[in-house]
């Protein structure tokens, strides 16, 4: 076939080409009006369920939310009722007629060492400064300053009250007390 015999035939994508209808349209404007329709009314119910799914778990999360922290503390709690039998158990032997007081203090200080074991594995480290160590203002907390010859000075000389931290965060800085250094001799007047 010779270039003379050919018919004269655009190419799909030249621009004179005149557009194939598209898919499943029809020429009846009823009918793209009914199908437009259902595809509206197709996207609101679609829109509806959405609307309605979100709420539900908008609600469920706030309900989790509100069951996790009135159940949070369960597991410390648990650990806890051992000590507070212990307590109990203290309380009526010094109740007794006759309680022998070194073995109220030694059963108070075991209780004690109870607490702290059931504290320690959900976070709770005590802050318990030397005496000597150096003044940490994120972690200590200054009461006054005391002249001291044997601690030199903006140092720990005595703890007032232990400090503690829950996972890493302050609680309650240590209370302590500081050195002033050594004492100063007042200048006599004359």
């Amino acid at each position: 076939m010779t270039a003379s015999e050919q018919p004269d035939v655009l190419p799909p994508d030249s621009p004179a080409a005149p557009a194939p209808p598209a898919p499943g349209a029809s020429a009846d404007p009823a009918a793209q009006l009914a199908a437009a329709k259902k595809e509206a009314a197709d996207n609101y119910d679609r829109f509806l369920r959405a609307t309605a799914d979100l709420e539900n778990f908008r609600r469920r999360t706030v309900r989790e939310k509100d069951e996790l922290r009135q159940f949070a503390v369960t597991r410390v709690l648990e650990d806890l009722l051992p000590v507070l039998d212990n307590l109990a158990l203290g309380l009526a032997a010094a109740k007794q007629p006759g309680a022998d007081l070194k073995a109220l203090t030694g059963g108070i200080e075991l209780v004690f060492g109870q607490l702290k074991a059931a504290l320690t594995p959900h976070g709770l480290k005590e802050i318990v400064p030397a005496v000597g160590q150096s003044f940490d203002p994120h972690q200590h907390e200054s009461l006054s300053h005391q002249p001291s010859a044997d601690v030199p000075a903006e140092h720990v000389l005595n703890v007032v009250r232990p400090g503690y931290m829950l996972n890493g965060r302050l609680l309650r800085p240590a209370s302590v007390v500081l050195s002033g250094g050594p004492a100063k001799e007042e200048k006599k007047n004359r």
